[in-house]
C-alpha cells in the first residue's frame, strides 16, 4: 500500500489514536501542566492523526461521514499553527472523551476493507 492509500491514513488514525489513549491512560489532566515530555508526546500524536486525517481524500471521507473528518484537521492545524493559544483542557477532552469511539469506528473502517483472512492490526 502506497502512502497515498486511504487505508494507509485511515491505520495511521487508529494507531496514532490508540497510542495518544494508552498514554494518557492512568494520568490526568493536571499531569499536562506537570510533564512537559507528556504534553509534547500527545501534541504529536494527535498532530500525526490529524495529519492522516488531511490525507484521505473526499471521495473516501464521503464513504464514511459519521467519522469528525474536518474537526480531526482542524485540530491538527491547531495544534501546528496556534500553538502558543492550545487549550489544554479541550485537547484533554477530546482525547478522553471523542478519541475512544473514532478508534473503534477507524478500526471497523480497517476490518470493512481488509481483504478475508487478513489479520487487522488492532
Amino acid at each position: 500500500m502506497s502512502r497515498r492509500d486511504p487505508m494507509v491514513a485511515v491505520q495511521q488514525m487508529r494507531d496514532h489514536g490508540k497510542e495518544a489513549m494508552e498514554l494518557s491512560q492512568g494520568r490526568r489532566r493536571v499531569d499536562l501542566d506537570l510533564d512537559r515530555m507528556f504534553e509534547l508526546a500527545l501534541v504529536r500524536l494527535m498532530e500525526v492523526l490529524g495529519e492522516a486525517a488531511r490525507r484521505v481524500p473526499n471521495e473516501f471521507r464521503q464513504c464514511y461521514p459519521h467519522i469528525p473528518w474536518q474537526d480531526t484537521t482542524d485540530l491538527r492545524n491547531v495544534l501546528i499553527h496556534d500553538y502558543d493559544t492550545v487549550d489544554f483542557d479541550e485537547l484533554w477532552r477530546i482525547i478522553q472523551v471523542h478519541l475512544p469511539p473514532l478508534v473503534s469506528q477507524l478500526q471497523a473502517i480497517i476490518d470493512e476493507n481488509l481483504p478475508a483472512g487478513q489479520p487487522t492490526g488492532a
